[in-house]
């Protein structure tokens, strides 16, 4: 079924903003798969994604998303809606294949997006993996003017030497972490640690899984930059985004 969902146009796009914790602004979006399977409706990364990655396909369905993503960006510029990055989750496997730059490079000039447009999220994991040729990587990335975030940050076993090294521009701190600081000492001395130390590196600080009230007043007290979550929104369509950039996020939260 997953080799012939992108020839029958199975797979879809939903969209969940980043909000700017102190203006209340839409800053970015991070773009997330999912899958209209024939028989078992609307499927979850996590119920597909690992077989993907297993078998193979993980590289066409990754050029998929990336295609997609850059036309969607630009059709939102063109109509006139605010300028944001939209992010996008980069798997082990399409960061050390070796077409993995010429081929966002290519998808970037053929849909004719400026590249301060898009966003790479990357674990920690694979940024640890032969750190030479990630550097190398990551430099050109860089050098194309895209913006580099770490996903789940504090979740992987590494040296936080590699924050100094590579040109990472956002960290974004696990929803794990998140879950549990306003109810647990030591998430929270995290995260307020994550926070004091991306900021001294002039990294952007991004909270994953906001949810409720207590939580967005937690990492705004402590100077965090911007938060993702359910409190603000949900995974949506790209029209349903498209409405919400037009409005944006009500102020009531």
């Amino acid at each position: 079924s997953l080799r012939h969902a992108l020839l029958r146009r199975e797979f879809v796009l939903y969209y969940q903003p980043k909000i700017n914790l102190h203006t209340r602004e839409i800053v970015g979006v991070e773009a997330l798969i999912r899958w209209h399977h024939p028989d078992r409706g609307l499927l979850l990364p996590a119920q597909f994604v690992p077989i993907a990655e297993d078998c193979g396909l993980i590289l066409p369905i990754g050029r998929w998303v990336l295609q997609e993503v850059c036309k969607q960006a630009r059709a939102w510029l063109q109509a006139g809606l605010p300028p944001i990055t939209i992010a996008i989750n980069a798997s082990a496997i399409e960061f050390r294949a070796k077409n993995f730059i010429e081929n966002i490079r290519t998808t970037l000039e053929d849909v004719r997006l400026d590249p301060r447009y898009l966003e790479i999220e990357l674990t920690e994991s694979i940024l640890m993996q032969d750190a030479e040729s990630t550097n190398s990587v990551l430099r050109a990335l860089a050098d194309l003017h895209i913006k580099l975030a770490i996903d789940d940050f504090g979740t992987g076993f590494s040296s936080l030497s590699y924050l100094r090294q590579f040109p990472i521009n956002s960290l974004k701190i696990d929803k794990s972490f998140v879950n549990r600081m306003t109810r647990n000492a030591d998430d929270a001395t995290i995260v307020k640690a994550v926070i004091s130390m991306g900021k001294s590196l002039r990294q952007c600080i991004i909270a994953e899984g906001v949810e409720t009230p207590e939580q967005y007043a937690f990492l705004l007290a402590h100077e965090c930059d911007e938060g993702q979550g359910y409190y603000f929104a949900r995974p949506m369509a790209a029209e349903d985004m498209a409405n919400l950039l037009r409005s944006g996020v009500p102020l009531s939260l």
